[in-house]
């Protein structure tokens, strides 16, 4: 009997000792997984990093770079169009210049003729006329041509207008009648286009 029961107390013990192996066992288990958290969560954290976050980066990065390129190249670009215009305008302010940079193109040059005094024709010398006016043109030698026939063209203005009477001199538009009358005389003489203008700077009848 004695041996009987030191066997059941054996077995008992056993049990015993396997239920606490058990509960050891189940409690290693239930703390495993915050074990396996806590270790591994700073190992994950790393990877995710390395191969994921850093990766992004460096690409976005890479891909700004070609856009900043681009962009200096489009400064670039506008630098260049500029110069571009700027040799344009130099090229635009230079022409019409010779080598030693004097003006190739022709300038207006004028000439005055003052107090052209004629009798009013139908007047039998009471009223006259007085006219000074001032002649333009662009020729190169324009004010010695004007010059060498001033006798000339005195001679022409005086007989053009003494040619008119009070009514023609007081009819509207007068004055430009006389000055295309005077134009076309003058360039008779002188040659075409050698007068382009005439301004009258006086004009009075007494």
């Amino acid at each position: 009997m004695s041996d009987k029961k030191a066997e059941g107390a054996k077995a008992e013990g056993d049990v015993k000792a396997a239920g606490k192996e058990d509960a050891r066992a189940s409690g290693a288990k239930a703390w495993l997984p915050l074990v396996v958290t806590v270790v591994l969560m700073p190992v994950l954290a790393f990877a995710t990093t390395k191969f994921l976050i850093l990766p992004k980066v460096v690409a976005a990065r890479g891909s700004s770079e070609p856009a900043g390129h681009d962009d200096a190249s489009g400064e670039s670009s506008h630098e260049a169009s500029k110069e571009d215009k700027g040799h344009g305008k130099e090229a635009t302010s230079d022409h019409g210049k010779s080598k030693d940079g004097k003006a190739t193109g022709k300038k207006k040059q004028t000439v005055p003729i003052t107090k052209v005094i004629v009798n009013v024709a139908g007047t039998m010398g009471a009223r006259y006329l007085m006219v000074s006016f001032t002649l333009a043109g662009t020729h190169n030698d324009f004010k010695t041509i004007i010059e060498e026939n001033k006798d000339q063209l005195l001679d022409l203005a005086n007989t053009a207008m003494a040619s008119k009477t009070i009514s023609d001199l007081e009819k509207p538009g007068s004055r430009n009648q006389l000055r295309t009358e005077l134009l076309s005389i003058f360039n008779n003489a002188l040659g075409n286009g050698v007068v382009q203008e005439i301004y009258f700077t006086e004009f009075a009848i007494q």
